[in-house]
C-alpha cells in the first residue's frame, strides 16, 4: 500500500471513530476535518501524517528509544519470539468476550512498534469474528512510525498517556505490556465491565543477557514486586498467570535482542560484543500476566 492510500485509509478510520478522542490539550471534543487533520472546538490541530498516524503530542518527548531499537523489535517480534505469551493473552480476551453487535475497542497502551497489537488483533478476529478496532498508542513518534506501516484496521497515534487524548470508558480491553503505566488514566478510559491486561518481566526474564551484562552487581536480580503492589492497589486481581518459556537464539536473533532492550544500556561496549559474537544462545522469556477490573468505588464515581 502506498503511503497515500495508507493515510487515506487510516484518515477514514480516524473519521469514523473521532468520538474516542479528545483533544489533549482542552479535553474537548475533536473532529477529522478534510481527511487532513484533527480539530478541536478551541481550533487546537493536530495533522493526519503520510503514514496515516496522528501526533497528539504539543512538544516532543526526550527519549532514548530511537528507530533501530523499534525496527529491531518488530523484526524480533515477526519471528515468533513472543507468540507464546500473545497466545496467553488472547486466550484471556476470548474468555472475556462477550456477544455484541457493538465494536470491541482495545486500547495498546505504550504500543511501541505495535507488532503485539497487530497480532493480537490478528488472532482474536480469527477465532472470534467481532468486530474489532485497535488503537496504539505510544509517546515515541520513531515506534508509531513503525506500527503504521502494519495493514491491521488500527488506529495509530503518539500521545502521552499521563494526559491521554482518549474519552471516558470506551475500551474493552487495555493492554499494557511490558511498559509504564498512567492508573489514573486507565480507570478513566476503560468500560465499567472492561479488563486490563498488564504484562510485566518476572524474575528470569532474559537472565542469560542480565547475567552477562551485569555479573556480581545488584542489576542480575530482577523483582517486579513493587509493580504487582501497585497494580493490587488500583485494580480488583482477577488472576495472575506465570509464562516462562527458554528458546535457542541464533546469531541474528542475538543482535536484534541486544538492539531492542534497554538491558544493554547500561552495559559496557566490551560486554555488548561479547554477547554479538555467539553463534547461540538460550535465551529465557518470563512473564507475569495481570487481568484486572475497575474496583468498585471506581465504577461508581468514574
Amino acid at each position: 500500500m502506498s503511503k497515500n492510500n495508507r493515510k487515506m485509509t487510516n484518515a477514514r478510520l480516524l473519521s469514523e471513530y473521532e468520538d474516542i478522542f479528545r483533544c489533549p490539550i482542552c479535553s474537548n471534543p475533536i473532529e477529522v476535518v478534510n481527511l487532513r487533520s484533527l480539530i478541536c472546538y478551541n481550533h487546537h490541530c493536530f495533522d493526519i501524517s503520510k503514514q496515516g498516524y496522528v501526533n497528539l503530542l504539543s512538544h516532543p518527548p526526550k527519549t532514548k528509544y530511537d528507530k533501530k531499537l523499534f525496527k529491531s523489535r518488530k523484526m524480533f517480534s515477526q519471528s515468533g519470539f513472543f507468540d507464546p505469551l500473545i497466545a496467553q493473552v488472547c486466550e484471556n480476551m476470548l474468555e472475556d468476550l462477550k456477544p455484541t453487535s457493538d465494536t470491541i475497542k482495545i486500547l495498546d497502551a505504550g504500543c511501541g512498534e505495535g507488532s503485539h497489537l497487530s497480532k493480537i488483533q490478528q488472532r482474536i478476529i480469527e477465532q472470534s469474528q467481532c468486530n474489532l478496532l485497535g488503537i496504539g498508542v505510544d509517546i515515541s513518534k520513531e515506534g508509531i512510525n513503525v506500527a503504521s506501516m502494519s495493514p491491521s484496521k488500527t488506529i495509530w497515534c503518539v500521545a502521552d498517556l499521563a494526559k491521554c487524548p482518549l474519552n471516558d470508558k470506551q475500551f474493552n480491553f487495555l493492554l499494557n505490556i511490558l511498559s509504564p503505566s498512567n492508573y489514573s488514566e486507565f480507570h478513566r478510559i476503560l468500560a465499567d465491565d472492561g479488563m486490563v491486561i498488564k504484562v510485566i518481566p518476572e524474575s528470569k526474564y532474559l537472565q542469560e543477557l542480565r547475567g552477562i551484562f551485569y555479573n556480581q552487581t545488584d542489576r542480575t536480580e530482577y523483582s517486579n514486586e513493587n509493580t504487582l503492589e501497585l497494580f493490587n492497589r488500583n485494580f480488583d486481581l482477577v488472576d495472575i498467570q506465570r509464562v516462562q518459556y527458554v528458546v535457542t537464539m541464533e546469531s541474528k536473533y542475538i543482535k536484534q535482542l541486544v538492539h531492542m532492550t534497554p538491558l544493554s544500556w547500561g552495559a559496557s561496549e566490551e560486554l555488548i560484543q561479547q554477547v554479538l559474537s555467539k553463534n547461540k544462545l538460550e535465551i529465557t522469556f518470563d512473564f507475569s500476566v495481570l487481568l484486572g477490573k475497575k474496583m468498585k468505588a471506581h465504577r461508581s464515581i468514574n
